[in-house]
């Protein structure tokens, strides 16, 4: 049998069929516009969501028997605001998780109604990349549409939805809506009301793994598969990567270089970090997860490759970068703003310490090293409350880069391990298709038969001290500008 993992990223949608034994079969990846209608908003159009995974599904599964695919899950971006009317039509297109317009709904809620309170519905505080202050502004600035509102959905589940005629969500991806009572793992009748809307607009509400129904007549037709092919909830693009790479064990740590990047650290049971700095999430497993999350990972590399430098290949702009820790030149990757640990929608990506003599190489090796830098202020946080981290399992596109991964290992002084899959939350999406389909007992059976550690890089005493020195330097940079920035943006 072929379980189908469906990763929706910000910039494509990524399939991979999974045979039963772990194997990829294939894998086929869609992309489709993002949209900046103004500074510092971004948005997407759920329709090119359907439409480029449509034609990836046919894609991936030409010359594949389509009779043995058993079901198909679901890893995707997180927050994003999906709004349908009473005939299940999109009202507007998403508002994503890296937008940032909402910042004043976000005093609102952290202020006015006070951050403890919301933690204590939610386990977090209001951040602008969650989903309920982005129902808020939308009811503030655009009533015609709020008053339309039959449904709110989260990009994965529109899917889902569109697959199963199910409005559904799974627990992990729920909890960064800022509407989901985390510990509980029901919607929070409190965070409703304050909010303006209704329980009935809001999914049903599914364990990652779960079934939520099998494909509609006409989405069986649409990608000419049986109709008992099983749809199954899902997660959150961080839950199914962590489950993609095996972190599921108490404790075990993760670190995504996604387009956002992330630091997953699993836990058995519900716990709150008292600052917020760290989100409290359910996990894939039906446990817990904390997670520290950086806006622009990846993507800041992927900005200074393309838009700056204008290359497409990676791997030779890294050839040259070979005197790890002498570089004086540091890259703060604040290109939408930031979440943890500042929560600054206003920081902005910046350059420090050029000179005559700087070369590209050098502002190359700033931006692997500032993005690093940037996630090890996550990874601080969960050591500063006891979390004993000493190594790590490495994911998203960044992962594949030797050099980056020496840097991570170095800068954040843990071993970094590389499974042996590199699809993250599509993996993941397909593992969890299967537990739900009934190919294993569990997500953690599924994990351990299926993920193997096939290589390991270790950090170097030497560099780890150069990085430690280079780390304090950097923690002094936003703060000094942090005026600076608010002036920018004003």
């Amino acid at each position: 049998m072929y379980y189908v993992g469906v990763d929706l990223g910000t910039s494509s949608v990524k399939l991979v069929l999974m045979e039963e034994n772990g194997e990829i079969r294939n894998i086929v990846s869609r992309e489709y516009p993002l949209y900046f209608p103004k500074p510092g908003w971004s948005e997407q159009k759920p329709e090119d969501w359907w439409e480029q995974f449509v034609l990836g599904m046919k894609e991936l599964l030409a010359g594949v028997d389509h009779a043995q695919v058993d079901g198909i899950s679901f890893g995707g971006q997180m927050h994003g605001l999906v709004l349908l009317d009473e005939n299940d039509a999109v009202l507007r297109p998403a508002i994503l998780w890296n937008d940032g317009r909402t910042q004043e709904e976000c005093d609102y809620l952290n202020i006015t109604i006070g951050r403890e309170k919301i933690s204590s519905y939610t386990a977090n505080m209001a951040l602008t990349g969650f989903t309920a202050p982005k129902i808020l502004w939308v009811k503030k600035h655009e009533p015609e549409i709020f008053a339309k509102i039959a449904k709110i959905m989260l990009p994965k589940d529109y899917l889902a939805y569109r697959l199963s005629g199910v409005h559904c969500t799974d627990v992990s991806d729920a909890s960064g809506m800022l509407l989901f009572d985390v510990k509980n793992k029901c919607w929070s009748k409190e965070m409703i009301d304050i909010v303006g809307i209704k329980e009935e607009q809001l999914a049903k509400i599914f364990e990652s793994y779960e079934v939520v129904g099998t494909l509609t007549q006409a989405a069986a037709k649409e990608l000419d598969l049986p109709q008992g092919v099983r749809v199954i909830a899902g997660a959150g693009d961080n839950a199914a990567g962590a489950v993609g790479t095996g972190t599921l064990e108490h404790g075990m740590c993760s670190v995504s270089l996604g387009t956002s990047g992330t630091v997953f650290i699993a836990t058995d049971a519900f716990a709150v970090d008292d600052a917020n700095a760290m989100h409290s999430f359910a996990h894939a497993n039906g446990k817990y997860h904390f997670l520290g999350c950086m806006l622009s990972a990846a993507s800041a590399n992927k900005w200074w490759m393309d838009e700056i430098i204008g290359t497409k290949d990676y791997p030779k702009e890294q050839e040259g970068i070979d005197k790890l820790g002498d570089n004086q030149v540091f890259f703060l990757p604040y290109l939408m703003g930031e979440r943890t640990p500042h929560n600054n929608p206003n920081a902005r990506g910046t350059f420090v310490g050029m000179t005559m003599d700087t070369t590209r190489a050098d502002m190359t090796e700033a931006v692997l090293e500032g993005v690093t830098f940037a996630l090890r202020d996550a990874l601080e946080i969960a050591r500063s409350f006891g979390v004993k981290i000493e190594r790590v399992r490495l994911n998203g596109g960044g992962a594949k880069s030797p050099l980056w991964c020496k840097i991570v290992a170095n800068i954040m002084d843990v071993k970094v391990d590389k499974i042996n899959s590199a699809e993250g939350p599509g993996f993941g999406a397909a593992i969890l298709a299967a537990v739900g389909c009934g190919k294993y007992a569990s997500v953690e059976e599924a994990a351990a038969k299926l993920i193997k550690v096939v290589e390991t890089t270790e950090q170097d005493a030497g560099l780890v001290a150069k990085y430690e020195k280079k780390y304090q330097t950097f923690k002094k940079i936003y703060p000094a500008l942090l005026p600076v920035y608010d002036e920018i943006v004003k």
